[in-house]
């Protein structure tokens, strides 16, 4: 069995837990953490997760972040500056695209109900324009249902590091990773 496959069935384990309706958004959160070089892997065996989630008898709804920069810019204003002279990003991605990932994923999260896990995966995309951190903490009052945020990386503790090259940042969110794994 390959590692996503055992990550599905750790995930499964989680998933299958009774839900507390009575939980705030941060404790809604599950990681799943999975090394940076089984992206594709992951991607090629989402469907499991997904299968995994509706044998519990829950909704499954996925977002990928990999197209949220080029979609941000393709609609700004002042693309054709931001292309000739890209310094001039540096202020722009603090504010408006920051506001424009949140919004999305917000959106997302407030069209499902209690009983939907909303998976998000392309975090790595984001590297470089903002951190995942601020992303989920942004929106913690918009999960009603649980949010899966499917991570590159790497966690220590309750550390995580995104592609194992960022500082990491201390997060109190459900871990699902095969070295904390309960394996069936």
């Amino acid at each position: 069995m390959n590692q996503i496959a055992k990550l599905s069935q750790v995930y499964r384990h989680h998933i299958g837990a009774p839900w507390q309706p009575t939980l705030a958004g941060a404790q809604r959160v599950m990681i799943v953490v999975y090394a940076k070089e089984r992206e594709r892997a992951l991607r090629a065996g989402i469907g499991e997760f997904e299968q995994a989630t509706r044998a519990e008898e829950h909704e499954w709804v996925q977002t990928d972040a990999t197209d949220w920069f080029a979609e941000w810019m393709a609609a700004h204003d002042y693309r054709d500056a931001y292309f000739e002279d890209p310094e001039l990003l540096d202020g722009a991605l603090v504010s408006e695209f920051r506001v424009f990932a949140i919004d999305k994923l917000s959106g997302i999260l407030n069209a499902a109900d209690e009983n939907t896990v909303v998976a998000f995966f392309g975090a790595a995309s984001l590297y470089g324009f903002m951190r995942v951190s601020d992303l989920v903490h942004s929106v913690e009052p918009a999960i009603r249902g649980r949010l899966a945020v499917f991570f590159p990386g790497i966690k220590n503790g309750n550390n995580y590091r995104l592609l194992d090259a960022r500082d990491g940042w201390s997060y109190l969110a459900q871990p699902i990773t095969l070295h904390e794994a309960w394996i069936p």
